[in-house]
């Protein structure tokens, strides 16, 4: 089952995907449909507890072409980094682009929604802690990226650039098409143009590997998202450009980018 997160008529819902539209489920306008260009669509993520934040983890050159792109050697071990839940925003949003820069690129990737709180997981055993999967993409702004010991920080940390969803599928779904979520397709467009392809069955390091390796050392808890990495075939998205991230089996998720708006300064506390 596909799930959504969407604005409509003054609210927020939880809605399904039912047979080309979305079907809400929130109680007041539980069973009543509306149609995909009706809504705003959220990142498919249900709200975290107060007094836990979500956390979001992030993988750098977990395919081994993408490290080969940049100029890279693929890691020995996870190389990983976390990302602000300020940074995240749903399908058809809006990301910027700062003034002046001169590279930001796409990177799509499969993310990780953890379903139980997870500790010291084997292997063997992580699937049964994955809530679903959804379609990220984690823009980076490679002009930030100066050496290993500031790695990416302001790279993919900036307010709109990551986008996430349409839908959260569930686990069992994703389990069982053929490979898994090992062997899904993924593919990138700018303006109409497939500018990424590749497989998940190309990661360095696989989703059971990746949540062994995280919960070896830290407490993952419901709702916490494991971005995976993305393969080769990043290109330069200028201001106008409509890009689409897609997974196969998980959704298209399609990003708009716009200029940095004129803004004055902060007032002073």
């Amino acid at each position: 089952m596909k799930h959504a997160r969407i604005a409509w008529a003054g609210a927020l819902h939880d809605a399904i995907e039912s047979d080309g539209q979305l079907e809400l489920l929130t109680p007041a306008f539980r069973g009543q449909r509306v149609g995909f260009d009706d809504v705003v669509w959220l990142p498919p993520l249900a709200p975290t507890p107060p007094h836990r934040p979500r956390t979001v983890l992030a993988l750098g050159l977990n395919y081994a072409d993408h490290a080969k792109e940049l100029a890279f050697k693929p890691p020995e071990e996870p190389l990983a980094f976390a990302k602000g839940a300020a940074s995240l925003i749903g399908h058809r949003a809006r990301t910027v682009r700062p003034a002046g820069v001169k590279n930001m690129h796409y990177e799509c990737e499969l993310a990780v929604v953890i379903g139980r709180e997870a500790r010291r997981v084997r292997k063997a055993d992580a699937y049964d802690f994955v809530r679903g999967y959804t379609v990220a993409n984690d823009f980076a702004i490679r002009d930030y990226l100066e050496n290993w010991y500031r790695p990416n920080l302001r790279v993919k940390n900036r307010d709109t650039c990551t986008p996430i969803g349409p839908w959260l599928v569930d686990a069992a779904d994703v389990h069982q098409l053929s490979g898994g979520p090992m062997a899904l397709k993924l593919q990138t467009t700018v303006n109409g143009q497939v500018t990424q392809q590749g497989s998940t069955a190309d990661m360095v390091f696989d989703v059971p590997t990746l949540i062994e390796y995280f919960s070896s050392f830290m407490t993952l808890y419901p709702g916490d998202v494991i971005l995976t990495g993305t393969p080769d075939g990043v290109v330069d998205c200028p201001v106008g450009a409509e890009v689409v991230c897609s997974v196969q089996g998980i959704g298209e998720l399609q990003t708009t980018m716009v200029s940095e708006p004129n803004r004055a300064p902060a007032p002073a506390p």
